[in-house]
């Protein structure tokens, strides 16, 4: 990839991370609950399941589910579903609490092993991301170059990009946490209030 459409990418790839969506409200609520060194479980699960969706673009499937709209119709219902159910547990969930985790070690992996998976979930079930990499990434692609290489290239700044933007936005939740902490339940209805209108209005989306 030649400098020049690798600066043009990268500046798509900004714009794209900056946009509101289900992973950064992930950060910014697991950044306020946890910190931002647990959140990085949340926001590396989120880079694998973006890299997956750029790997399944390069190879196709953003083409398959344009030409077939059950394929399309059935990924939205199930990603708008996940956001829902992600947002009915955080509207259940107790008050924020910054109490100090659990020093036990079994007890910290299984809650990384968690946050990792919601981060990854909350990417791969957003078919606006597939749709966008399918339509998008064939710009900035050569026929003369290596498949793999360019792969390599576009996955990798992209995740760099959104870990560290996310990186970013978990810090500065951490940081207010005690402003987040006096509102109490209050936040995290207003996350699940949130999540809920992003999976409700995602099946309908074109």
């Amino acid at each position: 990839m030649e400098l020049h459409t690798w600066l043009l990418y990268l500046i798509a790839a900004i714009g794209l991370s900056i946009t509101p969506g289900p992973n950064s409200l992930l950060a910014i609520t697991h950044g306020a609950l946890y910190g931002h060194k647990l959140t990085l479980f949340t926001i590396l699960g989120g880079a694998l399941g973006f890299i997956l969706l750029i790997a399944l673009s390069m190879m196709g499937i953003g083409a398959l589910l344009q030409t077939s709209s059950q394929a399309l119709v059935l990924l939205k219902w199930l990603g708008g579903a996940y956001l829902v159910w992600l947002g009915w547990q955080l509207w259940k969930s107790p008050a924020i609490q910054f109490a100090t985790l659990s020093s036990s070690e079994i007890q910290q992996n299984a809650q990384a092993l968690q946050l990792f998976q919601n981060g990854f979930l909350a990417a791969i079930s957003n078919p606006k991301a597939l749709l966008f990499y399918g339509a998008f990434l064939p710009q900035f692609m050569s026929a003369q170059s290596s498949l793999l290489s360019q792969f390599i290239i576009m996955a990798s700044t992209f995740a760099i990009v959104e870990i560290l933007f996310e990186y970013f936005l978990a810090r500065l939740a951490h940081k207010i946490r005690p402003w987040l902490n006096q509102t109490g339940k209050k936040f995290n209805r207003v996350c699940a209030c949130l999540f809920a209108v992003m999976g409700t209005a995602l099946p309908f989306t074109k």
